[in-house]
Order: structure tokens, then sequence, then C-alpha cells
């Protein structure tokens, strides 16, 4: 794509000047501030929005990147046709909020009357890339009525400029910031026009809709994900989510945007390999992965047996009358989740055989914390982990990056 000129009249007829200006792309430009990737802790409704959009990618051939904290908290890169520039869509996320309705004044709050501090201010300051400015403001709470216009989906009736809604709130922000202006000579019209305010609920409402968004696709793709396995992979979108926007511009840029071929690839192999091992033959898939993972043989069969002693374990009658099985099961499950998210993310740097490692001696763990009266599961934990594994749920060795 050629660079973007902008001369004299500048973007949607706002003057920038007489000098021409040539403005980088967002996927080359470094960010101006990188204070997210420092503060990312109790990010979690952040990443679960962040996830949301990466299922929208699975979904949009237009929707092409995802950024996490590079130019703004999440940034989508859009490609509606080849004839037409791409679009940036920027994305503040607020999830500290009062509990109250977002005004006009919360919208235009500098912070200790610092210039360029307020939500609109740092919106409309995006505006300074080749590709085409959207802005989004995803919140908990809903708006007050002079907001309203902004919820309204773009070419809705009730939002055309021009309308009695439209130019109610354009004055109200010019009377604020009458001399508002974007680098590319954009004021508070060409925001109103172009943001879209997006209220969204609890973290677990948006992780319920991402989670059923999951199964819904697999169905429509023919590759149906039982609950538990969609579970598995939001939690791994998650994980890529997180290390997204810990990752560094400078030297990681790569590992920060996430293009939808690398992540449908990424769906279309998980998603094969979960519905193949389900319907392989027991102890197949384990092997594979732990041979995948360069593991030796004898600890593979080991593993092997250990998995069939579990199978015939978990089928008695005994055991179906207990509900200590179905505890040990979900405890098992809840570690392997965690640990694979850690080594997704980078937290953990371990190859195959360190992971697997950990993963056993995690049970182990789990196994000493039990009541010292309690009958000796190392083996039951063990092997409902490898049947986990069979069942294409866990893998040893780190996803390629």
């Amino acid at each position: 794509m050629t660079d973007q000129t902008i001369e004299e009249e500048g973007t949607k007829g706002e003057d920038v000047g007489k000098t021409a200006v040539i403005f980088p792309s967002v996927d080359d430009a470094k960010p101006l501030e990188e204070g997210g990737p420092e503060a990312r802790k109790g990010f979690n409704y952040q990443d679960e929005i962040a996830v949301s959009f990466l299922i929208d990618m699975l979904e949009t051939p237009s929707l092409l990147k995802i950024h996490c904290e590079t130019h703004d908290d999440i940034l989508l890169v859009h490609a509606p046709d080849a004839q037409t520039i791409r679009i940036a869509e920027f994305i503040q996320v607020k999830a500290g909020e009062p509990d109250k309705l977002w005004s006009v004044a919360d919208l235009c709050q500098r912070k200790k009357s610092k210039t360029g501090t307020s939500i609109l201010e740092r919106s409309l300051a995006r505006d300074q890339h080749q590709e085409e400015s959207r802005f989004r403001l995803v919140t908990l709470r809903p708006v007050v009525s002079a907001l309203e216009i902004l919820t309204f989906p773009f070419g809705a009736t009730g939002r055309e400029p021009g309308c009695e809604r439209f130019n109610a709130l354009l004055a109200e922000l010019e009377e604020r910031f009458p001399e508002l202006k974007s680098m590319k000579g954009n004021g508070t019209s060409y925001w109103i026009q172009n943001c879209h305010w997006d209220q969204r609920h609890s973290e677990e409402a948006v992780r319920k809709d991402t989670l059923l968004r999951i199964i819904k696709l697999s169905v429509a793709e023919g590759r149906t994900l039982l609950p538990e396995q969609a579970e598995l992979l939001l939690t791994e979108l998650r994980s890529l989510a997180k290390a997204a926007g810990d990752a560094k511009w400078e030297p990681d840029r790569d590992k920060k945007i996430i293009t939808r071929a690398a992540l449908r690839t990424w769906w279309e192999t998980r998603t094969g390999e979960i519905v193949q091992g389900a319907g392989a033959a027991s102890g197949g898939k384990l092997t594979a992965k732990m041979a995948e993972a360069g593991l030796p043989e004898d600890v593979i069969e080991l593993a092997v047996e250990l998995r069939r002693g579990y199978a015939a374990t978990s089928r008695t009658p005994r055991y179906l009358e207990s509900d200590d099985g179905e505890r040990l099961q979900g405890r098992v499950k809840s570690e392997v989740m965690s640990l694979r998210a850690r080594l997704i993310s980078g937290q953990l740097d371990l190859d195959g055989a360190g992971f697997h490692s950990l993963c056993v001696d995690r049970m182990d763990a789990v196994n000493a914390e039990r009541d010292a009266s309690a009958e000796d599961r190392a083996a039951f934990l063990k092997g409902c982990m490898y049947d986990i594994a069979d069942r294409c749920m866990l893998r040893f060795r780190r996803p390629p990056q």
C-alpha cells in the first residue's frame, strides 16, 4: 500500500496547512507510550475483551490484525476491500469505573487539568497514521442520553452528521475543546462520526459469551468442540492476548501484533487435533504428543500404563459413587491449564521434557497436599493428566511462535 499523503485540505476536509505530510502505518510506527506492558497486573477484563476480538478475527476475513498494548489498549486493523484504504480502530478499555452513567464531563475530564489527558483528547490524538482512523470505547457502564448517539451502529438513523443529536453533542464538545485537532487535522466532528461506544457487561459475562462463540464457530466449521475443549482453547487465546500485551515493541514487535493468517492456522490446527484426538484409539495421541516433546520410550510406556489404569479406575462403581474422583479430576484440569497457560505466555522457559517434568511434579505436590490419612492417589492424578493429553487437551511442547 502506498503512503497516504494529506495536502491542503487534510482528511475529511479538515485543514492541516499547506505542507504535504506523509503518515506512517500503525504497523510500523513505534508507540508514543508503552505504559501498558509495564502495568498489566489486574487487566483481566481487558484481556477478555481482546479475546473477543480474536474471535471476531477468526470469523471476519476483513479484520487483518490485532495489536495488544501498542498505540492504544487494543488496535484493530481492517481492510474492507482491496480498493479502499485500511482502517485502524483504536480501542480504549475502561474497567475501573465508578458506579454511574458515563457523561460528557467524564469524557472530557483531564488528569490534574493537564492538556491532552482526557479520554476524548487521548482518543483523537491516535489519528496520526496512514490508515483511516476509527475509535471505540469499551465500558462496563452505560452512557447518559447526550452520548447515546455514539452507541448507535455506524450508518444508523439518528447518528447522521447534522442531525439533532449529532449537533448537540458536537456543540458541547467544542465548547469544552474549541481548538481540538488531531495531527491529521481532524476535530471533534470527525471523532463523533467515527467513534463507537461499546458497552460490555462483567468480565464473567464477556467470558461466557466468548466461550459460546468458540463452540458455535467450531460447529459452523464442522469441528464441533465440547464445552471443556472450548474452555481449553479460550485459555490458550487468553494466554496469547496476555503474551502480546506483555511484549515490548522493541525488540518483539511481531509478538505484539496477531495476524489473522497466524490465528487461523493456530485455530484450524488445534481444533483438528482435539477433534481427531477425541476419536482416535486410546493412548495413540498420548504417545505421539510425548514423542513430539522428545520424551524417551520408557517414559512414554509408563505414561500409557498410568492412563490405562486411570481409565479403568474411573469406570469402577467405587469411583462412580465417590465425589473424591471428580474433585481430583477438576483439580488436575485446573493445574495443567494453569501450567500450560504460563508456558504459552512465555512465563515458563522450558522444553518439552522440562515442562513434562514440571507437570509430573505438580501432580505429586497435589497428592502430597491431601490429608495424611487419605489414600495415595498419585497414580490416579498422573493418569488423569495423561488422559487429558491423550485427548489433545494438553501438549508438553510449547507451540511455535
